[in-house]
C-alpha cells in the first residue's frame, strides 16, 4: 500500500494541452475515484501514474519517493484494463499465474508457490471451477474476475483500474461493484480507479476527483460532492437526472428565472436587484403534479415533454413559458399522478434547497 501524490502535473501532446497542472494526493489504503466526461484526461493521468507515459511537467510520489522517471515495472503498481487484456491461449490459472512466473526468479518462488496463489485468489474471486477455461470459453465477467485477479496475485503497492466494468451488462456491472468493494475492504489496497459513470463513481469511491477539460474540479467524499457541489459543472454532471440549472436575476427578495419565481431563503445572501445568478435544484426537489395545483410563488405551469419511469419515482420533464420567458425542468411525479406526455402540469419548488453559482464564473456562492 501507499499514498499517492501528484504535484503540479501537465501533459501536452503538441500543442494540446490533456492535463494542466493537477495536483492531487490519494490516502493510503484509499478507494480514490476519478470521474468526469469522456476526453478529461483520466485514462491519461492513470498512464502517467502507471510509468506507460510521461508527464511533461510534475511530479508524481509514492509515499514521499518520486516515481515520475521510474520505469512501470519498477513502480510495483497494477493495471486492470476496459478491454481485459487476457491472453487468449492461456487458460485462466495460466493468466492468473502469468504475473508471478515472468517474476519467478526475481521473487524465488517455487511452481508450488505459485500454484498455492492462484488457489488464494481463484477462491477469492470464485473462479475455482474455470481456471481450466480459455478466455473464449468464459464469461464477460468470468474474463474481468480474471483480469482482477492477474493484478492481485502480484500484491501491489498500487491498484490502478481503467473502466474495468464498461464492458458489462448492466446488471452485471452492479454486482461487480459490490466485488470491488469487498476486495478493496479485504485488501486494503491503495486503488486508483478511472470512469465516466457518475452512479459507479458514487457507489465505489471513498473520495472522488471530478474532472474536466485536464482539471480537478473538487475533490472529497460522494455526499459530499453531491450536497455541495463547488460549481456549475459538478453540479451539472454528478447526479441523475442532472441538476436543474436555470439562469435567473433578483428581484427583491425573489429569485426570477423566465416564469419561475422564487422566495429567497433566509441563508442565501442578497443581492443587488437585478444581479445575474445560476440557481440549482436536484429533479428529486421538484414536484410535478396535475395543473389545478398551480398557485403561490413557489410553483409554474407547464406541458409534460418526456417521461422516464425508473422503478420507484418517475422523472418528469416540464417545459415552462409565460410572459417572462422560458425554462425546462426535470421532476419527480406526484404520488397519485399519472402524467402523460404533451398534458398540462404544475411544478412546484417549495420544499427545494436552492443552489446557487455565479452566472459569469460558474463557481458556489456560499451562503452569508
Amino acid at each position: 500500500m501507499a499514498e499517492v501524490r501528484l504535484e503540479g502535473i501537465t501533459k501536452r501532446y503538441g500543442k494540446t494541452v490533456v492535463i494542466e497542472s493537477l495536483s492531487v494526493t490519494v490516502r493510503d489504503g484509499e478507494f480514490f475515484v476519478l470521474v468526469g466526461p469522456s476526453g478529461c484526461g483520466k485514462s491519461t493521468l492513470l498512464h502517467l501514474l502507471a510509468g506507460l507515459d510521461s508527464p511533461s511537467s510534475g511530479s508524481i510520489f509514492f509515499d514521499g519517493q518520486e516515481v515520475t522517471a521510474i520505469p512501470p515495472g519498477e513502480r510495483d503498481v497494477a493495471l486492470v484494463f476496459q478491454s481485459y487484456a487476457l491472453y487468449p491461449h492461456l487458460t485462466a490459472a495460466e493468466n492468473l499465474a502469468f504475473p508471478l512466473r515472468v517474476r519467478k526468479r526475481k521473487l524465488t518462488l517455487t511452481n508450488s508457490a505459485i500454484d498455492r496463489e492462484i488457489s488464494r485468489v481463484a477462491e477469492m474471486l470464485g473462479l475455482n471451477a474455470c481456471l481450466d477455461r480459455k478466455p473464449s470459453e468464459l464469461s464477460g465477467g468470468q474474463r474481468q474476475r480474471v483480469a482482477l485477479g492477474r493484478a492481485l496475485i502480484r500484491k501491489p503497492r498500487v491498484f490502478l483500474m481503467d473502466e474495468p466494468l464498461s464492458n458489462l451488462d448492466a446488471q452485471l456491472r452492479a454486482s461487480m461493484r459490490g466485488e470491488l468493494r469487498r476486495l478493496h475492504e479485504k485488501l486494503q489496497i491503495t486503488t486508483i480507479y478511472v470512469t465516466h459513470d457518475q452512479t459507479e463513481a458514487m457507489a465505489l469511491g471513498d473520495r472522488l476527483a471530478v474532472l474536466d477539460q485536464g482539471r480537478v474540479q473538487q475533490v472529497g467524499q460522494p455526499q459530499e460532492i453531491y450536497a455541495m457541489p463547488a460549481n456549475v459543472f459538478v453540479a451539472g454532471f454528478l447526479g441523475y437526472p442532472p441538476m436543474n440549472l436555470l439562469q435567473a436575476q433578483v428581484e427583491g427578495d425573489m429569485f426570477r428565472a423566465g416564469p419561475i419565481q422564487l422566495a429567497r431563503p433566509h441563508e442565501v445572501p442578497a443581492f443587488d436587484d437585478h444581479h445575474s445568478v445560476v440557481l440549482g435544484i436536484r429533479p428529486e426537489e421538484v414536484i410535478v403534479g396535475p395543473p389545478e395545483t398551480v398557485g403561490g410563488k413557489d410553483s409554474a405551469a407547464g406541458v409534460i415533454r418526456l417521461l422516464e419511469p425508473s422503478g420507484a419515482a418517475m422523472w418528469v420533464t416540464v417545459d415552462l413559458h409565460d410572459e417572462n420567458g422560458s425554462r425546462t425542468v426535470i421532476g419527480t411525479a406526484r404520488s397519485g399522478f399519472a402524467p402523460k406526455i404533451g398534458d398540462s402540469a404544475s411544478v412546484s419548488f417549495s420544499r427545494a434547497t436552492l443552489h446557487l453559482f455565479d452566472s459569469s464564473t460558474g463557481q458556489r456562492l456560499e451562503a452569508g
